[in-house]
């Protein structure tokens, strides 16, 4: 292995270059990244971005230090969504009086919440360094950091927000640069899906930082009357409060360019005078399903928990480092087609590295620069996957090859305790192959038979000494 090294170069949407990433300050680092709106189970879509930045979290602490990296990934609990979920499952209890709606809508958003830290973490990520809610920045705070309603308030101060039908709406005009991120100007601006128009808007652009709550709806008491944030203004106070300003990196999914992250952007810089909110912005790709879009109505909805916890993908359950390797292999900027064909290939080489990082001593080696290299270069999983591949087939007892492996499976977010064999999905491999043979489908029960090896689990065929049937047992082969 080389001992050339390189500095982190990242992908930046505002500029649609690779840029050498030159932190504000190397003895902290400060990343945000969005999270989850908690009304419903994460689906596998929003494990994308949670697994990505992952990674880079891991780099970056890395080369920086464990310590000197902040990791802010924020959790949205206040939504119409969210609303209309705790009138769905509370509607009773609430017409009763037996229950608040606030306290609904708490027990929806605890509820997902809790059931997202557990999917993550068996997806192997680790925790944000700050995880804050967005219903606890929206008044002002005894601690002093940032807060919606004062963010607000400021930028009508600056003449970038006015009041009208008891919304307080972003005056887009009022910036003359709006639309670097998506690259769409004013003029662009056309009414539809994604931007409503109003007879009340100075411009069809305008977006809502605050509406009025009527008596049903979850409200706070405002300069503008009881009511609610807008999604956006919900980003720019949790980033201010615990970032700054001005931060190093903002992440997300390439859906959220626009308006979301466009509109961040906007209420930032105009909030605080800055030329940016943050110096780089990463955003992944988006995810099909078996060459599909993902959608409830053509059944290829599938939760994290779903894919985790029950048999509604491929006929099986898929272990957590498995969902994450396929996640992986296809370069986070690149569309990714999750399909149980990509989960297959993931499972079989995990099976490979984990073996041969079996072979490992018990303490993990150094991760080889070149993997961090791999990393370094705008998150280059498939070439740091090489790299494990190659350590994987130079790995022998005790040797410094398995032990790098060890150590970079780690790093990687990897469990490397020796790979378990889910006994389950062989029985019913087996039971599969029994009835191709008994069918004469040759091809078919080979295939299982060759699958099942590179799984690292070979079948033996034999004869029932009492009954004389057909019977096939297994073992499982480093």
């Amino acid at each position: 292995m080389s001992d050339v090294s390189q500095g982190l170069r990242l992908y930046n949407t505002l500029t649609r270059t690779k840029e050498d990433f030159v932190p504000i300050d190397p003895v902290n680092v400060r990343m945000y990244v969005c999270g989850p709106t908690v009304y419903d189970f994460a689906h596998i879509g929003n494990a994308r971005p949670v697994i990505v930045f992952d990674v880079l979290f891991r780099l970056l602490r890395h080369l920086y230090g464990e310590t000197h990296v902040t990791y802010v990934r924020n959790i949205t609990d206040v939504d119409d969504k969210i609303n209309a979920r705790a009138l769905r499952d509370f509607g009773g209890e609430i017409a009763s009086g037996t229950l608040s709606l606030n306290e609904a809508i708490r027990r929806v958003t605890e509820k997902t919440a809790d059931q997202f830290h557990r999917d993550v973490a068996v997806l192997g990520c680790l925790e944000p360094t700050v995880e804050p809610r967005a219903t606890e920045f929206v008044e002002p705070r005894a601690d002093g950091k940032v807060d919606m309603i004062t963010l607000i308030q400021s930028l009508i101060e600056r003449g970038h927000a006015y009041v009208a039908a008891g919304e307080v709406l972003f005056d887009t005009a009022s910036m003359p640069d709006y639309g670097q991120l998506s690259k769409r100007n004013l003029d662009e601006q056309q009414a539809g899906a994604r931007v409503a128009v109003d007879a009340h808007k100075k411009n069809p652009g305008d977006f809502v930082l605050w509406k009025l709550s009527s008596p049903e709806e979850p409200g706070w008491n405002s300069p503008w009357g009881r009511g609610r944030p807008g999604w956006h203004i919900e980003c720019s106070a949790m980033a201010a409060a615990f970032l700054g300003e001005v931060f190093d990196i903002h992440g997300g999914g390439l859906d959220l360019i626009f308006p979301h992250h466009e509109n961040e952007i906007a209420q930032s810089r105009c909030a605080h005078g800055t030329d940016v909110m943050a110096n780089i912005w990463m955003h992944n790709g988006f995810l099909q399903v078996e060459g599909q879009k993902m959608s409830k109505s053509l059944g290829n909805f599938y939760s994290i928990n779903e894919l985790l916890e029950t048999e509604t993908f491929g006929g099986r359950k898929w272990p957590g480092e498995v969902l994450r390797l396929a996640m992986l292999m296809t370069h986070y900027r690149e569309p990714i087609d999750f399909s149980v064909r990509k989960l297959e290939e993931a499972e079989n080489m995990l099976r490979k590295w984990k073996r041969a990082a079996d072979l490992a001593p018990a303490a993990a080696g150094q991760v080889p620069v070149e993997i961090i290299d791999a990393l370094s270069d705008d998150l280059a999983t498939y070439a740091a996957f090489q790299v494990l591949t190659q350590l994987a087939g130079e790995a022998a007892d005790g040797n410094d090859a398995a032990a790098s492996l060890k150590a970079s499976l780690l790093f990687l977010g990897f469990d490397v305790a020796t790979a378990k064999v889910d006994e389950d999905h062989v029985a019913k491999a087996i039971a599969k192959r029994l009835a191709f043979i008994a069918a004469k489908n040759w091809a078919e029960a080979d295939r299982i038979r060759d699958d099942l090896l590179a799984q690292g689990v070979q079948l033996k065929d034999g004869k029932d000494p009492a009954t004389g049937e057909r019977i096939t047992t297994w073992e499982v082969k480093r």
